[in-house]
């Protein structure tokens, strides 16, 4: 027997989503987890931020961005200002618990409370939490408060089509692959592809509990090396 569902056309029609109701904004709340922090972004960030940022001596951090690098702390603060007040993006600063210092910038952008969908964006990490415990973390803090918290549905990442790191990160997150939207943008007056990433709900239970085993302090030796790979836990 099939389970398609159909309407009186016999044309094909998605599932009911019972129970559904637009879901709660995202709001300037601190979230916690073992090796990083993240909280409210504010004026008071900049010092350790611009210090951070300074570590990427060829800027090529800022290379897929749209905006930076910043060579004077003054033009990097007027750029943090702006962002301090907005709700969408709403930004994030990952403080380091080891060092007590902010060492990168994340957001939520794209909310959609009305059909559960949000995106992860702005991710800018400095050199001192690139391919360390800290990232991987944040993007589980973040991913477990859509879900978890807020009851979000999908939850989204973007990226420039040629940034293969990004690109790396995504899939090793646990992000499937959805499609790229063709000259989607133009960023510093070049062309963007953007390729389109996502995790729904019902793969992140999975996908949770694979962060949580990777994350826990066994899975580390005492140089902090891991010894199994996020996607060993998958």
């Amino acid at each position: 027997m099939s389970l398609r569902e159909t309407d009186g056309s016999d044309d094909p029609i998605g599932p009911v989503v019972v129970g559904w109701a637009p879901r709660p904004r995202p709001s300037h709340i601190t979230l916690e987890g073992r090796t990083v922090r993240l909280e409210p972004l504010s004026a008071a960030h900049v010092p350790d931020l611009f210090a951070a940022y300074s570590a990427d001596t060829t800027g090529r951090m800022w290379t897929y961005l749209s905006v930076g690098p910043f060579a004077r702390e003054t033009d990097f603060a007027a750029w943090i200002h702006a962002l301090v007040p907005s709700e969408d993006p709403l930004f994030f600063a990952a403080r380091d618990k080891t060092t007590g210092r902010a060492v990168g910038i994340v957001s939520y952008l794209r909310i959609d409370p009305a059909n559960g969908s949000i995106e992860v964006g702005w991710v800018t990490w400095s050199p001192l939490m690139q391919r360390s415990p800290i990232s991987t973390e944040a993007h589980y803090l973040l991913m477990k408060h859509a879900f978890d918290d807020l009851g979000y549905r999908r939850y989204e990442w973007k990226c420039n089509a040629l940034n293969a790191p990004s690109m790396k990160a995504a899939e090793r997150l646990g992000f499937t692959y959805e499609g790229t939207f063709r000259q989607a943008v133009i960023v510093k007056g070049r062309n963007r592809d953007t390729a389109w990433f996502s995790v729904i709900d019902n793969e992140w239970p999975a996908l949770k509990r694979a962060f949580e085993a990777w994350l826990n302090r066994d899975n580390f030796d005492a140089a902090g090396r891991q010894k199994k790979r996020l996607q060993d836990f998958r």
